[in-house]
C-alpha cells in the first residue's frame, strides 16, 4: 500500500496563507495611517502657486506647489548645516489673516510646540551648503505636490492653480505628516477626501 505524506502540501499552504496575511496587513496599516491622519490632524489651508505649464498633468494626476514649499533663509532658526547631508526640516506654520496659513519659522532641528501654530515636516531632501555665496531659500516637498483625479478631469484643476484661485485644505497630524483633505477652487469645495 502506498503512504502519501501531507507534509509536502502543508507547508506551501502555511507559506501562502502568511504572505497574503501579511499584505493585507500592510496594506490596512497604509489605509488607516492615511485615515489617522485625516481624522485627527489639524487642518491648515495652504494656497496653491502656478507650475510651470509643461508638467501640468501627467497621466490622471495633477501637480501642486505651495508658496510654503519655499523657505526664506530668514525664516530658518538654529542655523544651517555646514556640510553636505540628508536633511529634513520641522516648519512652523501660522494662520494669516486671509485664512490661509503660512511659514512663520523653520529648522533643521526640530521645533516646539507653540499655540496658534502647527508644526509640519518636510520629505528628506540632500542639502548642501554654499560657503562662497550667501544662504539662499530653500525650496521642500511636504509629500502633498500631486492630486490624482478622475481621468480628463485635471483641467478645472490646472486652470484654477494657474489663476490662483485654487486652495488645498491639508490635515497635519502631531508627527507632522500631512495629507490632502480638500480641494476647492473660489473657496468652493471641489474634491474632499474620504477617509476610507
Amino acid at each position: 500500500m502506498l503512504s502519501l505524506s501531507r507534509t509536502p502540501l502543508i507547508r506551501p499552504l502555511f507559506a501562502a496563507i502568511l504572505v497574503a496575511l501579511l499584505q493585507t496587513a500592510f496594506l490596512g496599516y497604509m489605509i488607516e495611517s492615511r485615515a489617522s491622519i485625516l481624522r485627527n490632524g489639524t487642518d491648515v489651508v495652504l494656497k496653491t502657486v502656478p507650475v510651470d505649464p509643461r508638467d501640468l498633468l501627467r497621466g490622471d494626476y495633477v501637480i501642486l506647489a505651495y508658496d510654503i514649499s519655499t523657505i526664506a533663509a530668514d525664516k530658518v532658526t538654529g542655523g544651517f548645516p555646514k556640510e553636505s547631508t540628508d536633511a529634513q526640516m520641522s516648519v512652523r506654520l501660522e494662520k494669516q489673516a486671509d485664512g490661509f496659513w503660512t511659514v512663520s519659522e523653520a529648522s533643521f532641528a526640530d521645533l516646539t510646540a507653540k499655540d496658534g501654530s502647527v508644526i509640519a515636516r518636510t520629505q528628506p531632501f540632500f542639502y548642501y551648503p554654499t560657503p562662497d555665496a550667501p544662504q539662499a531659500a530653500i525650496s521642500v516637498e511636504y509629500g502633498i505636490e500631486r492630486y490624482y483625479v478622475p481621468e480628463g478631469e485635471g483641467l478645472v484643476l490646472e486652470e484654477a492653480r494657474n489663476a490662483s484661485a485654487l486652495s488645498v485644505t491639508a490635515s497635519v497630524d502631531d508627527k507632522g505628516t500631512m495629507q490632502i483633505r480638500l480641494i476647492a477652487v473660489d473657496g468652493k469645495p471641489l474634491y474632499e477626501e474620504p477617509l476610507y
